[in-house]
């Protein structure tokens, strides 16, 4: 058996690692934490004007996060090949990653143009699904909920249209300013973002200032002006330290053109295309989730806003370690060294689930008062939202282990077996699972929930298999 000490060297790192790995999160989790925390002022907010305009934007933003995500996976291969150019010094080898990203981003900004600008309302309408039972007017004030809920969804989402772009802009440049250990400057140019957010929040939802009360489109407009803000921030100092300071050369003429040689082309394209599906697939398959959940009701609908608004507040300590595990592996291999990267490996996993013990044991403790904050919400809705923190907060090591191993085997370029692991899992247990259970059964919704999440175990298994077998480990960006 394992000595204490043995096992220690093992998965514990030294200050020196720590230290490293520090320097890199604490930016991502501040710039997570305050957007996450505006996300709440956001909907409390919104929340203020009415539930059916708060369940509008959440719904929304249901179909945003498959955009966001798609725009997220698109450029996760530029950002694999990035982080092994860095590690083998290969400057050229990092400007055409980022031109990849570019395209990407366009590609998926006008797709979700198309999609957004002319199927909203039959989509909105799928995640609307008031009650049939119960007393005539607690059948009409489920109808009228109904009513507000599609039309605040589609006041927002039309809105929201004119952010794409400047969304996949700032992930282009901030995945790869990362790549090069700068995660400082995304996370300022998001605290002026989320900063000029809440106040214009303030100023349009309401109608203060002389300005007229805008409702669900105000707080649209101020997410849209939000996000010109953070990109210009990054675009301004960005450049003027590529000018001033000689950093970040893969910047220079990096839009001069888009030519990127073949072979890499290929070979990053080959990468993206399995990230890019599935993160579309997973986001989508997250969003049929909640709609299964829907199905229950609006106060369903309600309470499942509040839980996942809240506990993004503490999930940014251990999404994170996700950047470190890419950052790190990546680095690691493009230097061709297996052995730094498995020790890497193993200890931000390590790591990782230290901080989804302590995050949870927070979220349970928390979990009694922090929906209280949703003030028009009902108690029912309240109630739910409670019980659905706690369920989330045991289930948040399991949640913990999956992510730092999807990050790992993806920073290997394994993309094809993470599309296996993420998107295939979901579509073919946890989908149909719920599918069933809302539909055949009369099981409470936390009851549904508990057993649906719980299913994380299976992909855990899988996970630990794969990196025990260490197919993970490849070096993408050295010639053959």
């Amino acid at each position: 058996m394992p000595s204490f000490r043995s096992l220690r060297a093992k998965y514990v790192g030294n200050k020196a690692f720590y230290a490293a790995v520090l320097a890199l999160i604490v930016p991502i989790i501040i710039q997570n934490t305050i957007s996450n925390f505006v996300n709440l002022l956001d909907n409390l907010m919104v929340g203020a004007v009415g539930e059916g305009q708060m369940n509008g934007v959440s719904v929304s933003n249901t179909l945003m996060f498959v955009f966001n995500l798609a725009v997220f996976g698109g450029m996760s291969g530029a950002t694999i090949f990035g982080a092994q150019f860095y590690g083998a010094g290969d400057e050229d080898g990092m400007r055409n990653s980022f031109r990849f990203s570019l395209l990407v981003g366009g590609f998926v900004c006008l797709l979700g143009l198309i999609v957004f600008g002319f199927f909203r309302e039959p989509l909105l309408k799928l995640w609307i699904n008031p009650v049939t039972t119960g007393t005539e007017e607690e059948l009409l004030l489920e109808k009228q909920k109904a009513a507000d809920t599609l039309e605040a969804g589609l006041a927002y989402l039309r809105v929201m249209l004119f952010g794409l772009v400047p969304f996949a802009l700032t992930n282009a440049y901030a995945g790869m300013l990362r790549v090069n250990g700068e995660s400082r400057l995304p996370m300022y140019a998001s605290i002026a973002s989320v900063a000029t957010n809440l106040c214009l929040n303030y100023v349009l939802i309401f109608g203060h200032l002389g300005f007229p009360a805008l409702g669900v489109t105000g707080a649209a407009i101020a997410t849209v002006i939000a996000r010109y803000v953070e990109l210009s921030i990054i675009l301004i100092v960005t450049y003027r330290r590529v000018r001033l300071r000689d950093q970040y050369g893969f910047l220079r003429h990096a839009w001069r053109h888009f030519r990127i040689p073949g072979a890499l082309f290929r070979n990053i394209l080959i990468k993206s295309l399995p990230l890019l599906l599935n993160e579309v697939m997973w986001s989508a398959g997250m969003s049929v989730l909640s709609r299964q959940y829907s199905l229950r009701g609006l106060t369903v609908v309600n309470a499942m806003t509040i839980t996942s608004t809240l506990t993004n507040l503490f999930n940014v300590f251990f999404i994170s370690m996700g950047t470190a595990s890419s950052v790190f592996v990546g680095r690691s291999l493009g230097a061709n060294d297996p052995e730094g990267a498995k020790d890497n490996a193993r200890k931000i996993i390590a790591f990782e689930e230290f901080i989804c013990v302590c995050t949870g044991l927070m979220l349970i403790i928390a979990s009694p008062w922090l929906p209280l904050v949703y003030t028009k919400s009902s108690l029912a809705a309240k109630h739910l939202a409670s019980t659905l923190i706690r369920v989330s907060a045991l289930i948040l090591p399991l949640q913990g282990f999956s992510h730092c191993t999807y990050f790992t085997l993806r920073a290997g370029g394994k993309t094809f077996v993470t599309f296996l692991f993420d998107s295939v899992y979901t579509w073919l247990l946890p989908v149909p699972m719920a599918f069933l259970l809302v539909r055949l059964t009369d099981l409470y919704v936390v009851a549904i929930y508990a057993i649906v999440n719980g299913m994380e175990i299976i992909k855990d298994v899988f996970g630990y298999i794969l990196l025990k077998k260490g197919v993970w480990i490849q070096n993408i960006v050295s010639d053959p």
